[in-house]
């Protein structure tokens, strides 16, 4: 097909079309022309995708297609009926796409802090250059403890969480980078590493287990999934496969990006575990049974959710309709 005879074949009908989307009262008459007219720059646009792919003049027709579309349809999708459709298909879909990275993550986290913690605890010299053995074993016995309890629940539970969204916020949008969310994680891997091995060496690991389980379990996998989401949009920049960078970068980003939206309420629940439930007074068993509940619950919706949203056909990403029309590759 030669676009541009065309272009200049349809141009006065195309012209016609952007004209009647664009007049703010029709008549009758002009509404029954500016459908045929709609059909017949569908049937062009149907015939440019087929014949050349992407192009310049299918990008204008969908263009003037669009504003014809919303003209005739009226205003777009209420913005409450698009709630359901995120939080059951595309947020656990994109939380589906990054499972067996966040799985992969995991475990190199809990390595890296394990290491630390017994390679440190197990050096008297490096425990020593920690501080002075009066200031650590005062956090063992206190401060580490404490910290949960020196404000009020709602303050605290608050705290954390705005901070720890944070984190995760930064870990997807920042992710591009393939440093950022890296970065993130060797320094909290180290950072959890540290504060139990003073705890390990004086003989206090079963409380930092105790007061870490309870929230730790879902605050953790948290930032784990949305150091993965940010790896991937990385990746998608890195691989694009056959579409440009430009196209991959921007899919990855739509979909994912809704990954810290639900990373933000994950946490706001893993917030007020810490907050309301780590510090109190109630037998163990019952607290990390709270979070282990807190921890099922997000992945099964991560998981079982998700995997039914990917099954579907679902990316996490935008419509069609909200995105624009993907160009066709073969193969």
């Amino acid at each position: 097909m030669d676009l541009d005879a065309l272009a200049a074949a349809r141009r006065d009908e195309w012209a016609r079309l952007d004209e009647l989307s664009r007049t703010r009262r029709l008549t009758g008459t002009q509404v029954d022309e500016l459908v045929t007219r709609y059909r017949a720059a569908s049937a062009d646009l149907a015939d440019i995708k087929t014949s050349a792919g992407r192009t310049a003049q299918g990008d204008h027709v969908s263009t003037m297609l669009a504003r014809a579309r919303l003209r005739l349809t009226g205003a777009p999708e209420n913005v409450a009926r698009q709630i359901p459709r995120f939080f059951a298909l595309q947020l656990p879909a994109a939380l589906y796409r990054v499972r067996w990275t966040t799985l992969v993550i995991a475990v190199g986290f809990v390595a890296v802090g394990a290491l630390v913690a017994f390679w440190v605890s197990g050096d008297p010299a490096l425990v020593a250059s920690l501080g002075s053995r009066a200031e650590l074993e005062y956090y063992a016995e206190n401060s580490f403890t404490g910290y949960y309890s020196e404000n009020p629940a709602a303050v605290f539970a608050g705290t954390v969480w705005t901070n720890n969204a944070w984190i995760a916020a930064q870990c997807v949008l920042f992710g591009i980078t393939g440093v950022w969310p890296l970065m993130v994680l060797v320094q909290n891997a180290v950072g959890v590493g540290t504060a139990a091995a003073v705890m390990l060496a004086f003989d206090r690991g079963d409380v930092f287990l105790l007061f870490i389980l309870p929230h730790g379990m879902l605050e953790l996998t948290c930032i784990f999934v949305a150091a993965a989401a940010g790896l991937h949009i990385f990746w998608a920049w890195v691989a694009p496969g056959p579409r440009t960078r430009g196209e991959a970068l921007a899919a990855a980003g739509r979909s994912l990006a809704t990954v810290a939206v639900g990373l933000i309420i994950a946490l706001a629940v893993a917030g007020a575990i810490e907050g309301f439930v780590t510090a109190q007074p109630w037998p163990w068993p019952v607290k990390i049974g709270i979070g282990a509940a807190a921890l099922a619950a997000f992945l099964f919706y991560m998981i079982g959710i998700g995997g039914r949203a990917h099954r579907r056909g679902e990316t996490g990403d935008l419509t069609e309709y909200e995105a624009g029309t993907s160009r066709l590759v073969a193969g």
